[in-house]
Order: structure tokens, then C-alpha cells, then sequence
């Protein structure tokens, strides 16, 4: 039995490296657009453990893999997912409290003075999203791009105003 570890282990840098273009495949399936290796990585260890439950008595591995694989990044999107809901919405709270002027002039001023900074694109953003309250996906639909590249602009906005505003 130790002896099978062994050469289990020596072995999977062989299954590693063949699998590799799969674990890639699903990232671009999944439009997976940021935190590659964060996928990547879920993506082999759940090709590992595939490897090590693996009977093959019950088909081959490779629609095994497929599916470990996926059910892995699938899992770790559903994370960042659940992570996004919760803690995003202080950041875009502390906006709309900016916003509406409850922080006082100089709270108020700092934030208008970043806002002035930004390009008219994402001043245009600010307002259907924080003054009109439309969704991700209106926006994507006035954008006329994705839902998650939205998402990636509405993410370095905000990086831009934290900065802008020396939060």
C-alpha cells in the first residue's frame, strides 16, 4: 500500500501536466475574467483528489476529472459570489451615504471632488447606478457589454475613488 502512494505521487505530475489544458478550458467556459490562479489552483487539487478517488472499475477519468474539476471552480465562484453580496454592499452604502450628503461638507466635498476626477464613463455609472439604482445587468445592457465586465469596471471605480478620496 505504501509502495502505490509513492508512485501515486510521483505519477501525478504526469496527470497534472496532461490535464492542465482542461483545468484552462473551464476557467474560459466559465468566464472566469479575474483571480485566474485563485481557479487554477481550485482546479488541481480538485484534480488530485479525482485522481486519488478515482476507481476504474466505475469508467474512465477523464469525464471524472471534467466533472471535479468543474464542480471545484463552480464551488469557488459561488464563494466569491456569496463574499461580493456580502461585503460589497458596505462600500457602495458608504456611497449612497456620501451621496446623499449625511457626511456632513466635508465628507460630501471630498467625494464630489473625486468624482470630478473620474472619467465621464464612470461618472455616467454613478449615477444610473447609485441615483437611478439600476442594476448590474441594466447597466450592461446600456454599456453594452457583459454583466461581469460591469462588474470589473464598478470594482476599479471604486478602487479609483477610495484612492481619489484617501480611503
Amino acid at each position: 500500500m505504501h509502495d502505490r502512494k509513492v508512485s501515486h505521487v510521483l505519477n501525478f505530475e504526469d496527470v497534472l501536466a496532461q490535464y492542465e489544458p482542461m483545468i484552462s478550458a473551464n476557467i474560459r467556459q466559465l468566464n472566469i475574467y479575474r483571480e485566474h490562479e485563485q481557479y487554477r489552483q481550485a482546479g488541481r487539487v480538485a484534480l488530485w483528489l479525482a485522481w486519488t478517488r478515482f476507481d476504474d472499475e466505475k469508467g474512465d477519468f477523464t469525464p471524472f476529472a471534467y466533472r471535479s474539476i468543474r464542480g471545484a471552480m463552480l464551488d469557488e465562484l459561488k464563494r466569491e459570489s456569496r463574499f461580493e453580496e456580502n461585503v460589497m454592499p458596505t462600500t457602495d452604502d458608504v456611497l449612497v451615504y456620501f451621496i446623499g450628503g449625511a457626511a456632513g461638507d466635508d465628507g460630501f466635498e471630498c467625494l464630489h471632488d473625486a468624482i470630478e476626477q473620474l472619467d465621464s464613463s464612470e461618472k455616467v455609472f454613478i449615477q444610473w447606478v447609485y441615483l437611478e439604482g439600476c442594476s448590474m445587468a441594466e447597466c450592461a445592457e446600456r454599456f453594452g457589454i457583459s454583466v461581469a465586465g460591469v462588474k470589473k469596471r464598478r470594482e476599479r471605480m471604486m478602487k479609483k475613488l477610495r484612492g481619489l478620496m484617501g480611503v
